[in-house]
């Protein structure tokens, strides 16, 4: 399953410019946030196929005007034809302008959806807009990722850790690293396309946690 990941940055070949041809086979966009509510429904428009999101640290106007036609997943846990999907936004709180968590905070949040989906049979992509601590964020505040995040990639495995929030123009910053682990955790910056195994994708009782797409 081919899932295109986007974050941050706005790119002309997912709008003025949509690129059929490297869409391909797209089955599942994810929005790992800071993205006009606009240009997402632009892109779930032309690629015609479910486009799943959470909130960035800059998204406080999906409060007045939620993306139409896309799907939040802001603290939950849904199912895309087999592959379990978990969804927390924001970054680590700097000032209260923002969509901030404390650690603390964010530790609770993750905790509750990782319990339901121990219950449930598991996750296989984590969707995030912080990255985790130490792997791919940046020792200044508004850049530093979350320590919860790692302890939970560890406990969960997903196959993914998807995130944005880092810029790939800040540095030296990887597309991809993996996790101790084994989950790869992948920065979503402008857009990136996961191949994502066919043999990952599991079969599961249904109803479980809701389903899209």
């Amino acid at each position: 399953m081919r899932i295109l990941v986007i974050s941050d940055v706005e790119e002309s070949w997912l709008t003025d410019h949509y690129d059929r041809e490297r869409m391909e086979g797209v089955e599942l966009i994810v929005s790992c946030g800071d993205l006009p509510a606009r240009y997402l429904e632009h892109i779930e428009t032309l690629a015609n196929v479910p486009l799943l999101y959470v909130w960035g640290n800059h998204d406080m106007s999906y409060a007045r005007h939620a993306p139409q036609g896309c799907i939040s997943i802001e603290g939950q846990l849904c199912d895309f034809h087999g592959i379990r999907i978990l969804g927390v936004g924001g970054s680590m709180k700097y000032n209260d302008r923002i969509f901030g968590f404390t650690e603390k905070q964010m530790r609770s949040r993750v905790g509750k959806l990782a319990l339901l989906a121990r219950a449930t049979g598991g996750v296989d992509l984590m969707v995030t807009h912080a990255p985790v601590r130490g792997y791919g964020d940046m020792d200044d505040l508004p850049h530093q990722g979350f320590e919860c995040f790692d302890y939970y990639v560890d406990k969960l495995k997903p196959a993914y850790l998807v995130h944005g929030h880092v810029h790939m123009n800040y540095g030296r910053v990887a597309r991809t690293i993996e996790h101790p682990c084994g989950t790869k955790v992948v920065n979503a910056f402008g857009g990136h396309i996961i191949e994502y195994p066919d043999e990952l994708i599991r079969e599961r009782e249904p109803f479980l946690v809701p389903t899209v797409g």
